[in-house]
Formats: structure tokens, sequence, C-alpha cells
């Protein structure tokens, strides 16, 4: 069994139908789903790569890796946790066995407008309360849960440990064994402290800022600190430096395309699995955001 963090559709507005029919849901274009009814992956990450992600630049081939296992996910889905917030309410429900079914050809009313294929798959009917009746708010959760109850992608399978405390909270069990620890601890303090939430979403994108700085600084500045560095002391010093050729128009975009890879990744490094941390989140340095250059 999976636990897992949803959305469903640009601006969630598969949601309403879901809400009222008992599904989770997600789609494709309709060429997309075509290339993936035929089983054509490589053919659908290829027509993927032509096509932009929600905040306007050019899949790579991970995202659209990742788009083509979102509707193997849905439509297999079965015995699993599903998670949606709406506003200050935290809906959950349980995937179904009953075959999925595809809604063909709507139009998307939001975003790009696209003709696209909705898969629907069953589940229990959606709960706001915990299994003892209690009512299940965001604005009381821990700092920290609200991390990784919530995505900006279209979902999100929790690690083990996350989706242990998701059960206790839908079971209305107690909570202690994770609020007591140290790392719990730092960011409700830092969330404390700044008198106002510590999301995941704001430190995503100021990540993604920060890093896109260390990558494009002012030429005009980078020029003038290597000319300094050449001649201190009266002494020419020969360097051997990487080509760090960075091929995006301006920063805006390059920080536009890291905090995409980000959300993409759920929030977890690429390479290690681990939890991606930010300095506002009062977390552990050696897990704050770096990039691999190899773009």
């Amino acid at each position: 069994m999976k636990v897992i963090a949803a959305v469903f559709g640009e601006e969630n507005f598969l949601w309403p139908y879901c809400r009222e029919h008992a599904t989770v849901a997600t789609l494709n274009r309709v060429e997309a789903q075509r290339l993936w009814e035929a089983g054509d992956k490589e053919g659908y990450i290829q027509d993927g790569m032509k096509n932009k992600t929600v905040r306007g630049v050019l899949a790579t081939r991970t995202v659209a890796s990742t788009w083509y296992g979102l509707m193997t996910t849905v439509s297999e889905t079965s015995g699993d946790v599903w998670i949606h917030k709406d506003g200050d309410r935290i809906w959950w429900t349980t995937s179904q066995a009953s075959p999925a079914y595809f809604i063909r050809d709507v139009v998307e009313p939001v975003g790009a407008r696209r003709h696209v294929v909705v898969c629907h798959k069953p589940c229990d009917p959606w709960k706001n309360v915990c299994r003892n009746g209690q009512p299940l708010l965001w604005h009381t959760l821990h700092p920290k849960a609200k991390d990784f109850l919530t995505t900006q992608s279209t979902l999100r399978p929790l690690s083990a440990d996350n989706a242990a405390y998701a059960l206790a909270l839908i079971a209305g069990d107690p909570l202690e064994l994770w609020h007591a620890q140290e790392e719990w601890k730092r960011k409700f303090d830092a969330a404390k402290t700044k008198q106002a939430e510590v999301t995941y979403i704001v430190g995503q994108e100021r990540a993604a800022y920060e890093l896109a700085l260390e990558l494009m600084p002012e030429k005009r500045m980078a020029d003038t600190a290597f000319k300094t560095a050449q001649t201190s002391n009266g002494q020419k010093v020969e360097r051997t430096l990487k080509n760090k050729e960075v091929r995006f128009l301006d920063r805006m975009a390059l920080s536009n395309y890291i905090s995409d890879l980000i959300a993409i990744q759920e929030g977890y490094c690429a390479l290690t699995g681990l939890k991606l941390d930010y300095p506002e989140n009062g977390g552990d340095p050696e897990l704050f955001c770096s990039l691999d250059r190899i773009m």
C-alpha cells in the first residue's frame, strides 16, 4: 500500500468531479494518450519533450518520462491511500480494485485549454475527518507535515516514514513520535519564530532563484572579480577552469527551470533520493539544494 499526496488537473479543475463521483484522476493530451495506450514509452517521451511544462519551459526527458508514469500509477492504483488538500480541509480516500475509465476529448477549462483524455479510477468516498470523527484541518498541522502532505506536481508517493505519519493522522492516533524528533522540532521553532507558515513551496522558489544567481551572476561583476584575482600581488595566476556554459536566455528562465525540476522530483534529490531542505526551514545544511550542472 502506498500513500500518495495528489492534485487533480491544473488548478485542480478535476477535483469537483473526483469528490462527487469518488475517483482519483489524471490526464494526458489526446496524442500522448494514444502513445501511452500503445505502450510506446519512447514515442511518448519524444512527444512530451516537444511540449512545455506549466511553468512554460520545454519538458526534459526526465519530466516527460515522469508524465508517462502518472497515467500508469492512477489507472493501476488499488488499496492505496490518497490525500488531497482543498483550502483548509484535508481529504483522503482509498483506491478500489475496480477498473479505471476514460473520458475522452475533454477541453481543459484553464491553462492552455488543451484537448485531453481524463483517466478516473474509482475510490472510496472522500472524507475530511479522521477515523474517530475529528475534522482534518490544514491550519492545525505541524509545519513539517505541511511539507509533504501537499504537492505542486500531479502526485507524490510519500516516503515510508511520512506515509506512516499520514496514516496515523487519518486514524486519529497520537503523533508525538514524530513531533518529538529534532528535525520536527527545528521546523516548528523556525515557523514559530517567523510567526507564519514556512512552506515547501516558498523554500523551493527561493532555492531555485539562488541557484540561478549562482550560475548566472551579473557579467560585469564576474569579469571584475576574475581580473582582480588574476592580478593580485602583481602576479598573474594561471588557472584551469571548467566550462560552465549556461544555455538560458536570462536568470529568470533558469530559475523557473530549476523550480520545475524540484517540483517534478517532488522535493527530493534525483541522485540520492533524500528530501531536499531549505535554510528557512531550520533544516540540515547538508541537505540544502545544490545543482548537478549536467542539464
